[in-house]
């Protein structure tokens, strides 16, 4: 049986920022950043900001940093280019802003994929962590790794957590 977390800041309505990373995908196409959408706004929090943007890490170094100084926003998530490709440069890009880290997610989000996808979740390089006092997740581009990060791990933490990072 899973323990259940304090209910310490439930209640809270966040505005988040959703990042597609994807070299092919429109707004029309985009499930993935659709699906953060929907869950967020389904959880009580508003999208504050949806971009979709290309997989190079000067563009996503950029959106990090525009983002950043948003001061509406509580949280970033991005979704894709989290694999080992050549065009896989999101997790690079994303990792050197973050000062402060979360591995208990990454670990987290490669056992409960591990459990759905079998040995292929160590390919994944879903990252989470803190830039300028936001949350920041990156997560990979399928909507199933989407799902499972919103569902079992981002929206039952993400107002406990931003509640800790404005203490």
């Amino acid at each position: 049986m899973t323990q259940q977390p304090h209910p310490d800041s439930s209640g809270m309505t966040l505005t988040c920022g959703v990042v597609t990373i994807s070299d092919t995908r429109t707004p029309e196409t985009d499930k993935s950043g659709q699906l953060i959408q929907q869950l967020l706004i389904a959880a009580n929090h508003t999208v504050g900001a949806y971009e979709i943007i290309k997989d190079e890490p000067a563009e996503v170094q950029q959106q990090i940093e525009n983002l950043g100084k948003s001061t509406n926003l509580d949280a970033l998530i991005f979704n894709g280019g989290t694999g080992i490709a050549p065009r896989d440069t999101t997790y690079d890009a994303i990792e050197q802003f973050l000062e402060k880290t979360l591995p208990g997610f990454g670990e987290l989000f490669r056992f409960l994929s591990y459990q759905q996808i079998g040995s292929r979740a160590i390919a994944s390089r879903a990252v989470a962590g803190v830039y300028q006092n936001k949350l920041i997740f990156s997560l990979p581009g399928s909507s199933n790794a989407v799902q499972l990060a919103m569902e079992k791990l981002i929206l039952p933490e993400l107002a406990h957590l931003v509640s800790q990072i404005q203490k």
